[in-house]
Order: structure tokens, then sequence, then C-alpha cells
């Protein structure tokens, strides 16, 4: 006998080809031949909202992670001016994304103790 999470299938359907990042899953199941499984208007109101927090959250992951390449590459080259605005971009960066949920805040926290001890080991060594 097929247990419920066995039977459910989510199939993604690309909906604008220009722009491929906003994507509708489909929930449906082995038995309903291809009619979503989403039956209240809330739950497909619900899921329709999953969807666009989850690339609005992608993209917010995004952008900190290339603050975070340009701030390790100024820190790598020496550059004190830039890493040290770098790093301020990021710090704020982290704690709004912490405070969205979209990292946990003790990441957030790890990583701005990380920058902060390489910040102050290269002005150190500048000075």
């Amino acid at each position: 006998m097929d247990t419920p999470a066995d039977t459910m299938k989510i199939e993604k359907i690309w909906t604008n080809p220009i722009f491929c990042g906003i994507i509708k899953y489909k929930y449906t199941d082995k038995f309903s031949k291809g009619v979503s499984v989403l039956n209240r208007q809330s739950a497909r109101k619900h899921a329709r909202a999953d969807n666009a927090k989850r690339i609005r959250n992608r993209h917010r992951k995004a952008t900190l992670r290339t603050v975070l390449k340009q701030t390790e590459t100024a820190l790598a080259e020496g550059n004190v001016e830039t890493a040290q605005e770098l790093c301020k971009t990021m710090t704020s960066l982290l704690d709004r994304a912490a405070g969205k949920g979209v990292i946990k805040k003790g990441t957030a926290n790890r990583q701005k103790s990380r920058l902060t001890r390489k910040l102050n080991a290269i002005t150190a060594a500048a000075a």
C-alpha cells in the first residue's frame, strides 16, 4: 500500500521563458490525473506566497555571497579602506538576513566575527 508521501509528486512549470527565476509548482499525486492536489483556495495562495518567498530568499543569499566574496578579495589584496566599507555593508546585510529568517542568527554572528577578525588583523599589519 502506498503512503501519502510516496504518491505525492511535484512538477515544475516554467511560467515565463524570458525570466526563468519564477517557477510555479504543481502539486499532484498519481491518483489525481494531473489535477492539483491543493484543493483549498488558501492552500493555493500559500503555495504562491511560498514560491515568492523562496525567490526573494535566493536573491538575498546570492547578494550575501557576492558581497562576502568582494570583502574577502579586498582583504586578500590588503585594501583596508575598501575592506572596511564592505565589512560594514556585509554586517548590515547579515543582520537583515538574520532578521528576515533567511539565515540563522548564529550564522550571521559567526560570519561577522570572522570578517571583523580578518579586518582587524590587516588593519594592525597596515599600521
